[in-house]
């Protein structure tokens, strides 16, 4: 295994514990990054820490990490006091509960990554607890600090590993209320919805997400090729604003064009439904 995990600990289930890594599902080599360059130079710009107070230069070195605890007044934390507050989840992934899941909201969804043995000895107890999570048919909920801060998982068997994916709190997510309140009250016309309904239908596909690939990427790398080809680079066209005067037309005439319907691929043969944990 070529990458580097990004945390190793304990896995638990009641008694049941093994050795785990956990490593990052998503990639994000892919993406085009720019550094900030000196124009007259051509040389790289490299970021120096000032005192905002004096305006003369700090060794990074020698900073210590501090919380405003009113303006301009910090309390100061050094690194040895951080690391002396345990918890049992900087080292330990211990399963909480189980919960359908269909029960955590998509909004609280966020990074996953892939949670397997660490080692061999870990492999016997690291099936049995995967095992016996898939039978449940449910999501499993445990804990772990990772960049300072104590994140709750929602782990799920997947082909012969573990996905563990990290669940945003309630405070990350924002009330739908606050942006949908003053989204009017209207009754909209029965035809309309209805041949709303059949452009749906005749763009039905199954998602495949080797067909979504990044435009934007693929433009900016498209760009810098261009640019050391020495070829002479156009502004693309803004789009033109379209005026839907009649909304029934626009519908009619989407209708016309949204062209035959896609095939589908053959649906796969159903599951055996799984067994649910009594909860």
């Amino acid at each position: 295994m070529a990458a580097r995990p990004s945390w190793q600990g304990h896995l638990k289930l009641s008694l049941v514990t093994c050795p785990v890594a956990l490593y990052n599902a998503v990639s994000p080599r892919g993406d085009v990054h720019f550094n900030m360059i000196n124009p007259e130079t051509g040389n790289r710009i490299r970021m120096i820490t000032v005192d905002a107070g004096t305006e003369e230069r700090v060794e990074r070195k020698s900073l210590v990490k501090g919380y405003e605890i009113a303006k301009g007044e910090y309390v100061i934390v050094t690194q040895d006091e951080i690391d002396a507050v345990k918890l049992e989840s900087t080292k330990t992934i211990e399963i909480d509960s189980f919960v359908p899941a269909d029960e955590i909201d998509r909004l609280y969804w966020d990074n996953p990554y892939y949670l397997v043995p660490d080692g061999k000895m870990a492999a016997e107890p690291f099936v049995v607890i995967r095992e016996a999570m898939e039978r449940a048919g449910q999501i499993a909920l445990g804990r772990v600090v990772m960049s300072s801060r104590e994140r709750l998982l929602a782990i799920e068997p997947r082909d012969k590993g573990l996905v563990a994916t990290i669940l945003r709190s309630k405070d990350e997510v924002r009330a739908m209320k606050d942006f949908f309140a003053d989204i009017p009250d209207m009754r909209p016309d029965a035809e309309m919805i209805a041949i709303a309904e059949k452009i749906i239908a005749q763009k039905e596909a199954d998602f495949d997400p080797a067909e979504f690939n990044d435009r934007y990427e693929d433009a900016l790398r498209e760009l810098i090729e261009s640019k050391q080809k020495g070829a002479k680079i156009t502004r693309a066209e803004e789009p033109k604003d379209t005026n839907v005067i009649n909304l029934m037309d626009a519908l009619k005439a989407s209708l016309k064009g949204a062209g035959p319907k896609k095939e589908k691929k053959p649906a796969k043969p159903a599951a055996a439904p799984k067994k649910r944990a009594k909860r």
